[in-house]
């Protein structure tokens, strides 16, 4: 039995729980209680891997909406006097990181940028920070 429970665990990458191995075995004709599944894969230290929770960028209700200065012209007459940032969500080696860069709107070129595993305003007054050291 608890060779079954092994071989049902690695199958599934230790993501199933003691329910899951239990309705995997009530699939094979195995009739065991979910109790003695779950005293069994304590005994055996086998662990359910629990998935992290996705991100969701809206909770409730919207915040304060920044006033649209630019009127959607992204054009600038000559460098540094229009700038535009973002924070941007990237997925990578299952870990998100967030790019967040100051471009100037006259040539394109990146003025300044920060990365970091969260998205907080740290790294959005640090870029900007960095960027007025430079351009002065």
């Amino acid at each position: 039995l608890k060779t079954l429970i092994h071989n049902i665990c690695n199958k599934n990458h230790g993501r199933y729980g003691y329910r899951r191995v239990t309705m995997q075995l009530h699939k094979q004709g195995i009739k065991i209680n979910h109790k003695v599944v779950m005293r069994l894969m304590k005994e055996e230290n086998l662990t359910c891997k629990v998935r992290a929770k996705k991100y969701k960028s809206y909770r409730g209700q919207e915040g304060k909406i920044a006033k649209n200065i630019l009127n959607r012209n992204f054009k600038a007459e000559k460098p540094n006097e229009k700038w535009a940032t973002d924070v941007t969500e990237f997925a990578l080696c299952n870990e998100k990181i967030y790019l967040s860069p100051i471009i100037d709107l006259y040539n394109g070129e990146i003025i300044s940028y920060k990365i970091s595993k969260r998205p907080i305003l740290k790294q959005v007054l640090d870029m900007v920070e960095d960027a007025t050291r430079k351009i002065k």
